[in-house]
């Protein structure tokens, strides 16, 4: 089985994340495996740890000849029997047919979002990784049977926690742990917000985005400066989940959330707000508390809840773990993956 991969995504994301991790566990397979990736420093450093024959290419507009011309060459020397491309960008850079006669692959398209279908279009199937992503493409025209449901999965990895007093944080303060792209859809800006009803809470914030300065500007009017570290984009999360007391999701939007599976990996409580992927994933009460989008005050209140309730915390750390367990670990997913490839090609 031969697999191209083509991702042009930035550098660093939740479906660039996952992508990297996809792709270097396939790698211990019996699959042999190409990327071609626009340029990103650390997702080639991880492509050359784990052995990954890779090239890079621009992706850019229409007239971007370069790309389209890399790629036809790879698929006319390589021969894959699936070319998959991530997301929107990828897609439109993929031939119609094999440069090579004789030889046939079959496009696999990778959303990873509530993308207009226009750019799927000649996708042969869908991987998408939830049920309301498979409904949505379905709503506009795609046939069930060409859309497959896989969702992500977080390495299973311990880690030690790492230190408080590293990021000027009390021992004994709540502790909040938020991650992801300092963009609007993630609403931490709500999350700010809800800092000011949680006077006694610590806000570790993880991640960079067009939207730093703003954010930090917000958290200084706002008066909780003092109490938010913005630490940058974390490539390695672990010890800052096992550090953490309540993870908080706020987005606007989310489709899936690799930060879900991440936190019941680490048996760290979850209080999410009820965007795409968060609220189809959680069982409210259960493997998580959800409260209503762009709600500061409920958010405020969910996470005091949690916060004095230790019985509560314990049940949602051992449920989620267990969430995870059942669904999202590397080989369940992994075995998605192969036995779709298999199903394409056969």
């Amino acid at each position: 089985m031969r697999v191209l991969h083509l991702m042009a995504g930035a550098e660093s994301g939740g479906a660039e994340t996952f992508f990297g991790r996809l792709v270097v566990a396939l790698q211990k397979t019996n699959i042999d495996q190409r990327v071609i990736t626009r340029y990103a420093q650390d997702r080639q450093s991880l492509l050359n740890k784990a052995s990954v024959e890779y090239a890079t290419a621009s992706f850019g507009g229409l007239a971007d000849w370069k790309t389209h011309h890399k790629i036809r060459r790879e698929i006319g020397l390589f021969g894959p029997d699936i070319v998959v491309s991530w997301m929107n960008r990828p897609t439109r850079f993929v031939p119609k047919k094999s440069p090579r006669k004789a030889h046939r692959f079959v496009h696999l398209g990778s959303p990873r979002g509530y993308y207009a279908p226009k750019y799927y279009k000649h996708c042969e199937h869908l991987v998408v990784t939830t049920d309301d992503l498979a409904k949505f493409y379905e709503s506009h025209g795609r046939p069930s049977e060409e859309i497959t449901v896989i969702p992500n999965f977080a390495p299973d990895l311990t880690a030690r926690s790492v230190s408080r007093s590293d990021f000027d944080t009390p021992e004994k303060a709540p502790l909040l742990l938020a991650l992801g792209r300092l963009h609007k859809n993630k609403g931490f800006d709500i999350l700010l917000k809800a800092m000011l009803d949680l006077p006694d809470h610590y806000l570790w914030l993880g991640g960079d985005g067009p939207l730093e300065q703003e954010l930090k500007a917000l958290a200084f009017s706002l008066g909780v400066a003092n109490r938010v570290r913005f630490l940058g984009w974390l490539p390695d999360a672990a010890p800052y989940y096992a550090a953490a007391d309540i993870f908080v999701c706020s987005s606007r939007h989310e489709p899936f959330g690799n930060i879900i599976i991440e936190s019941w990996l680490h048996s760290t409580p979850i209080v999410a707000t009820a965007s795409e992927g968060p609220g189809a994933l959680i069982d409210d009460a259960k493997t998580g508390l959800i409260v209503p989008n762009e709600d500061v005050a409920a958010l405020a209140t969910a996470i005091r809840k949690l916060r004095g309730d230790a019985e509560l915390c314990d049940l949602l750390a051992v449920s989620g773990r267990k969430r995870y367990v059942d669904a999202f670990t590397e080989e369940r997913v992994v075995g998605g993956y192969r036995d779709l490839f298999e199903r394409l090609v056969n």
